[in-house]
């Protein structure tokens, strides 16, 4: 097999796992072994967050001036560079995602991240002073590392979801643990492998690969200072409850259902366009895709044979393939738990008026983008999580009803409005409870913060407000005693 991994990155080095296990990985392509993957354990996980808890104060990482840590991203930056190819290839043998997205969000996107935090950490001062509110003194507040650091990411954009967490931490001086994936570990081994060129220093980054179960232990471990999770919602709530108990800072960033609100002076072509292929990216395995769509309700069936015309043409198949735009599930399970959605939406009454079905290919995990119609509000498919290719098309009567129908949800992630005026495009977003709006688009933002509502999660990521959720304050009281009070540094 092509892709034989049997070691974990703790403390610098490449160990194996403590009882020497590994698990076999199957292509969703083809259903067939292509690689094995380290099993890590409970001793691994206690090894990997000792490692980070000494390097934490060790005067290699903690000595550091915040330009000197920017120099060490920028490295970083540049040995990632170096193999985005790989790692781009091994997310799309992994998990099924189209070689043509994964170049982009998985081989080029931690790049940009890494780039990005290392201009943060130049540019975001330590050290804040402020006259009190009173006017009898200075207040001097400081910036600093709020520790080590457990990382939780998914299967879906396992790369660009590890550096979301990854680059801001180390850009504040924090020291991480990452546990990927079971089905996508590969990527974050090579992540930690282009640390280690690049210099950073030994138990800065480290990377346990394993299950659930592993993932529990982790977040639940007495050294770990702060939880960095994305997943299901369900699954965030443990996380939740398991930092509560501990007292711990935790960023959560869970699942959607988002609506995209199509205006009745759209221009079809282009929305159509545009929105499908937004809501069907990477076959709807991403959980800020706009996949309910409300619609006037005089426009609804131009629109539901249009999407569904547009849905039919996308080439699905072989995700090594550049041509290919919808590859498979990533797992037997998940193919099937897409089309129960598929047979729910059927069983309440909508019109399917395309896909939903498996192609002509004998093997793999495949399933064709299923367009639904006079989808009701209430049902199964409007409301539910599905991350899979299930568009379901609402009318609506009136904007305020529009509003209304993407604002009743227990998800507040993602959102998008198409339309050919701006202004009135703002005006919407206003009203919308959503973490982030995309106009006529969407593409996540570096520089701005991104963030769930409800049940899509809890804090930022991205932006000078995601790299504070890795900083601690504290406030130095001085009192008002002369000019020469505060001491500089």
């Amino acid at each position: 097999m092509p892709y034989e991994y049997d070691r974990l990155h703790i403390d610098g080095h490449w160990h194996r796992p403590a009882d020497g296990g590994t698990a076999v990985l199957y292509s969703p392509a083809d259903e067939q072994p292509f690689g094995t993957t380290p099993v890590a354990g409970p001793a691994d996980v206690d090894a990997a967050v000792a490692a980070a808890r000494r390097a934490l104060r060790a005067p290699e990482w903690a000595g550091l001036r915040p330009d000197e840590r920017a120099e060490l991203l920028e490295r970083f930056a540049e040995e990632l560079a170096k193999n985005a190819e790989q790692r781009a290839l091994l997310t799309t043998v992994q998990n099924g995602m189209p070689i043509g997205i994964s170049v982009h969000s998985e081989g080029a996107a931690p790049i940009g991240l890494a780039r990005y935090h290392a201009g943060l950490a130049r540019t975001t001062p330590l050290e804040d002073r402020r006259p009190r509110f009173d006017g009898a003194g200075e207040t001097v507040v400081l910036r600093e590392p709020v520790g080590v650091v457990a990382v939780v990411v998914p299967w879906n954009f396992p790369q660009p979801l590890a550096m979301f967490k990854i680059a801001p931490a180390l850009a504040a001086g924090c020291t991480v643990v990452v546990k990927p994936a079971e089905q996508t570990g590969l990527g974050a081994l090579e992540i930690a492998a282009a640390a280690q060129r690049a210099g950073l220093p030994p138990g800065v980054l480290n990377v346990v690969t394993g299950g659930a179960d592993l993932g529990r232990l982790l977040v639940a471990h007495p050294g770990v200072d702060k939880i960095a999770f994305t997943g299901s919602t369900p699954a965030g709530r443990e996380v939740a409850e398991a930092a509560g108990r501990l007292m711990r800072p935790v960023t959560l960033h869970l699942g959607g259902r988002a609506a995209a609100i199509v205006l009745d002076d759209a221009d079809l072509a282009d929305t159509v366009r545009g929105l499908a292929a937004h809501a069907l990216l990477d076959g709807g395995q991403a959980c800020y895709l706009s996949t309910r769509i409300l619609v006037p309700a005089h426009r609804h069936d131009e629109l539901l044979d249009a999407v569904a015309r547009y849905a039919a043409e996308l080439p699905v198949g072989d995700p090594l393939d550049p041509a290919t735009r919808i590859g498979p599930m990533v797992s037997r399970a998940h193919r099937d738990r897409v089309e129960s959605y598929v047979a729910a939406g059927r069983a309440e009454g909508a019109t399917l008026a395309a896909g939903g079905t498996r192609p002509e290919q004998d093997r793999g995990w495949y399933v064709r983008p299923a367009v639904f119609g006079a989808v009701s509000p209430s049902s199964r498919i409007a409301r539910e999580e599905i991350l899979g290719p299930v568009l379901a098309l609402i009318p609506y009567s009136d904007l305020d009803t529009a509003v209304a129908l993407a604002n009743d949800s227990e998800y507040g992630l993602g959102g998008t409005v198409w339309t050919t005026d701006p202004e009135r495009a703002l005006d919407l977003a206003r009203r919308l409870d959503t973490g982030s709006v995309g106009v006529n688009y969407y593409d996540v933002d570096l520089s701005a913060p991104y963030a769930g509502r409800g049940n899509s999660g809890l804090g930022h990521e991205l932006g000078p407000e995601g790299l504070a959720t890795y900083q601690r304050f504290k406030s130095v009281y001085f009192p008002n005693h002369g000019p020469d009070h505060v001491p500089n540094r």
